[in-house]
């Protein structure tokens, strides 16, 4: 690609009704889903990319254009030849502006076949919908495939040169918070470069809501402290291992689990450090887009760690994530 490879980046995103994808897991109304949207059509991908490469040339920011929303190396090939024809199209028109393609998939749809394609069409990010890596979550939640299949599916798409992205649930049905922690703990062997974290939401019309609401089940989603207290945990681990964390949460929930999960992990790094230093007074060195985190949702870490007999103020440090100095 020509032009500032320091400019921001984001998604130009095109969803897909759930065409292709060959179960109904427990979680997903996918006949619903696919009643509610038409499918994309050659045209739409083009009005959408054309509207995305205005906006991102006023914004000055680049983009890699994103199928997203069914399963999407399931679709018929011929289908799936158009999409990708047209967003490729779109690259090389505005090699500034697109950088790039990704989709999301299953695991038990990639084989060497699928990936040549891909990378003929210049595809060059592939995100894996796994979920859990725990079989028993896997069978119960009527996922169709298994752990290995992902860890194969991850082999190849790594050996064939894409970026690989993993998406994960916590809170399905079977799911305990040491099994979402083991998942964490399998995908950082897998070595991916990105991940998704999405807790589970349960939306009516899915097996999901009708165990949630039977008695004899027993099944209920983790609660928000719990989840949030989960999530912060695995979010330490995927930073802590150099694996770029995407999302925590639905698009469309506004995101809070999110920002809350990912204070509660700055604060318990700050509270750690804080009780073991001998000191109640600190200054925190960290780059400008982690103040809001630190100091947590409404500036909750901040209130905790006070009503704790600890005061810290901010000095901003250019790419630094936290830096905790004891005066």
């Amino acid at each position: 690609m020509s032009g500032n490879t320091n400019m921001k980046k984001t998604n130009a995103s095109i969803f897909i009704p759930h065409l292709g994808c060959p179960h109904e897991c427990s979680f997903c109304d996918k006949n619903a889903i696919t009643e509610r949207e038409k499918s994309v059509t050659v045209t739409d991908v083009e009005s959408i990319l054309q509207s995305h490469a205005e906006s991102l040339k006023r914004r000055g920011i680049t983009a890699e254009i994103a199928f997203f929303g069914g399963t999407f190396t399931a679709l018929p090939a011929s289908y799936r030849a158009e999409l990708l024809t047209t967003a490729n199209r779109y690259i090389n028109e505005f090699p500034d502006l697109f950088t790039g393609i990704r989709c999301s998939t299953r695991p038990d749809y990639i084989d060497v076949g699928i990936l040549c394609e891909l990378r003929y069409f210049g595809v060059t990010a592939i995100e894996i919908g796994s979920q859990s890596m725990d079989d028993e979550v896997l069978a119960a939640n009527n996922r169709g495939h298994t752990a290995d299949d992902v860890r194969d599916a991850c082999r190849l798409i790594k050996s064939h040169g894409f970026e690989l992205g993993l998406q994960m649930m916590t809170g399905l049905y079977k799911d305990t918070p040491a099994k979402s922690l083991f998942t964490a703990d399998e995908f950082v062997k897998l070595s991916p470069d990105t991940v998704r974290i999405y807790p589970t939401e349960i939306f009516e019309g899915t097996r999901l809501f009708e165990l949630a609401e039977s008695v004899e089940s027993g099944y209920k989603t983790f609660t928000q402290e719990e989840t949030v207290e989960l999530c912060g945990e695995i979010y330490g681990k995927f930073v802590a291992n150099n694996i770029r964390v995407i999302r925590i949460g639905l698009n469309y929930s506004g995101n809070v689990i999110g920002e809350l999960s990912i204070a509660r992990y700055y604060y318990k790094r700050m509270s750690a450090f804080m009780e073991s230093s001998g000191s109640n007074k600190f200054r925190v060195l960290t780059d400008k887009r982690n103040i809001s985190k630190i100091n947590g949702h409404k500036c909750e870490n901040k209130r905790k760690l006070e009503a704790a007999g600890f005061t810290y103020r901010i000095k901003e440090k250019s790419g630094a994530d936290l830096e905790i100095i004891a005066l």
